[in-house]
């Protein structure tokens, strides 16, 4: 089991940037693959990116390739979502997610804990 903080939500522009950040603790954070999943209101979770267990392979939803990466710290236990030229319609409850052994699955799930989310709100 692990327990799961996510920090760093605000209040942007559009074509700003925001790094939200997920510490995790308990059980050993290098073995759990990390995700990050958003819920905008009155629409259904969705998958945003993920990184393995072993950190080298990555997974990203195609509207926000080349805008956001997904990147861990085994040694700070956290897992991090910088968003650049961030839009509008990236409004949402952003949460972070572990998933034991896993390889960076988009299916919410594949994973076994979750955060409590952080708001993230861009405006026009």
């Amino acid at each position: 089991q692990v327990q799961l903080v996510e920090s760093g939500g605000g209040l942007v522009q559009a074509g700003g940037s925001l790094r939200l950040s997920c510490a995790a603790s308990g059980r050993a954070f290098s073995t759990y693959a990390m995700g990050w999943f958003r819920q905008a209101p009155g629409k259904a979770r969705e998958f945003v990116a993920a990184i393995s267990f072993r950190g080298g392979g990555t997974n990203y939803v195609d509207s926000v390739k080349g805008r956001f990466t997904i990147s861990r710290d085994n040694a700070k236990n956290t897992v991090f979502l910088q968003m650049n030229s961030l839009k509008p319609e990236d409004t949402a409850v952003y949460y972070c997610a572990a998933d034991l052994f896993g390889s960076g699955s988009s299916s919410g799930s594949s994973y076994e804990n979750w955060g409590q989310g952080t708001q993230v709100t861009v405006s026009s």
